[in-house]
């Protein structure tokens, strides 16, 4: 043991940030596939190289012989295999902030109208898919539907997920204080973790902030329930202020939601009622039937 600890090579501190920056990029790789159908690939794959290893060590030249025709285009397989993994990954990678350099998102200018738009679509169980845009732009998936260029307003998002009309299906992508485009196909996730209940809306809001930045609002046309997908993960069953504190969050806004005036009904005035004068019955009896 001794003979093999002084065989090492000495720590120093350029060694020391190499382990960390190999142990971070290993990290990161690991987060990208946990969950997900990759990892069982990346798994596979794993093996084949331990075995690789194993036949050359113990001398096993029908098993080397064959995995020698498989080993070397593993490269060429993890390239196809982990395509849309690493394409989420760069963009990670880009939309870090980096000693703060990178952070020039910013929330959209109309967020209370779509909410307004949100609140009606729930109340009547109108199913609806709204995608907020951040930093990592979605024109891909704005050439895949119509183009509208629209100021955002909540009765054209209402007229827009109506029944039976040409824009229901599909996704409105919003860009700051636009509607860029209607019925717009997206990237359903794979996720296998993810609820079997889950249709294809819900799915299509998860699929699209795996692979962008962007959040997604969801209105169920079963239940009216209002969710909030963002990074991967589904939030569901959000009420209107929830989903104001998820936008702001995920925006990083801070700004206090919007309060309903009927929870402080009581310090509001209704009326302004006039003091009768002395000896006024007219005007005692209005402030008696007020």
């Amino acid at each position: 043991m001794s003979r093999f600890l002084t065989s090492l090579p000495e720590l120093t501190l350029r060694g020391l940030v190499d382990i960390l920056v190999v142990a971070f990029l290993v990290y990161q790789a690991l987060m990208v596939v946990r969950g997900t159908r990759a990892g069982h690939i990346l798994i596979g794959i794993l093996i084949l190289v331990l075995l690789y290893a194993t036949a050359l060590w113990t001398g096993l030249e029908a098993l080397r012989s064959v995995l020698a025709f498989i080993v070397p285009y593993l490269g060429l397989a993890v390239i196809v295999l982990f395509q849309s993994e690493i394409r989420r990954t760069l963009a990670r990678l880009g939309r870090k902030r980096w000693w703060g350099i990178g952070g020039g998102f910013r929330a959209p200018e109309s967020a209370s109208e779509i909410l307004l738009a949100v609140e009606v679509l729930a109340a009547q169980k109108i199913g609806a898919l709204i995608v907020l845009e951040r930093d990592i732009g979605l024109r891909t998936f704005i050439e895949s539907g119509v183009r509208l260029e629209s100021l955002i307003s909540r009765d054209l998002l209402i007229s827009i997920f109506q029944p039976g009309l040409p824009l229901h299906d599909g996704a409105v992508i919003v860009q700051k204080d636009r509607i860029a485009a209607a019925a717009c196909f997206l990237p359903l996730t794979t996720n296998p973790q993810l609820s079997s209940k889950l249709g294809t809306r819900h799915r299509a809001a998860i699929g699209i902030t795996e692979e962008t930045d962007c959040l997604s609002l969801v209105v169920s046309e079963e239940t009216g329930r209002i969710s909030v997908a963002s990074f991967g993960e589904l939030i569901q069953g959000l009420s209107v202020p929830e989903t104001i504190e998820r936008i702001n969050r995920h925006f990083e806004v801070n700004r206090p939601s919007p309060m309903n005036i009927d929870e402080f009904a009581a310090d509001i005035p209704l009326a302004h009622a006039s003091i009768p004068a002395p000896g006024d019955d007219r005007a005692t009896d209005r402030v008696k039937q007020s």
